[in-house]
């Protein structure tokens, strides 16, 4: 695969034209075979060095990642129920008696209504359902 970096011109200094001109014409399998030579003439490998990263204490993990995947749970109904009902169904896609069994369930214990939502479309849902009267975290 070629990258726009290997179709810009490079500026290369004249102590090393003759050196980058006969490179240019060897065969990917003579290259190769150059850079094991190089490696084990000057004890350098051609491989990125990997460091390992300072091992933290979990609760001193790498900073917080913002989460891009939610979980839209039903917290509270609220007074307008059946609003609430039409919109559960639109987002859970069933009918409305599950849908009505579903917001009964929230008025005792949260619901999850949709888990593993991307951050916009749970943004969204929540907006909607809070229109409806109900009361929604994303987890």
């Amino acid at each position: 695969m070629v990258d726009k970096k290997s179709k810009e011109k490079v500026e290369v200094p004249k102590k090393f034209k003759d050196i980058i001109e006969k490179i240019e014409v060897m065969s990917v399998l003579d290259l190769a075979e150059l850079v094991k030579v190089l490696e084990k003439k000057f004890g350098v490998s051609a491989t990125a060095p990997v460091v390992a990263a300072p091992q933290a204490a979990p609760a001193e993990a790498a900073p917080a990642e913002e989460k891009s995947v939610f979980n839209i749970e039903l917290t509270k109904v609220g007074d307008k129920k059946i609003e609430v009902i039409k919109a559960v169904r639109d987002i859970i896609g069933k009918g409305l008696k599950e849908s009505k069994d579903l917001v009964d369930a929230a008025a005792s214990e949260s619901q999850v209504l949709k888990e593993n939502v991307k951050k916009e479309e749970a943004e969204e849902l929540k907006k909607k359902l809070e229109a409806a009267g109900a009361t929604v975290e994303l987890k």
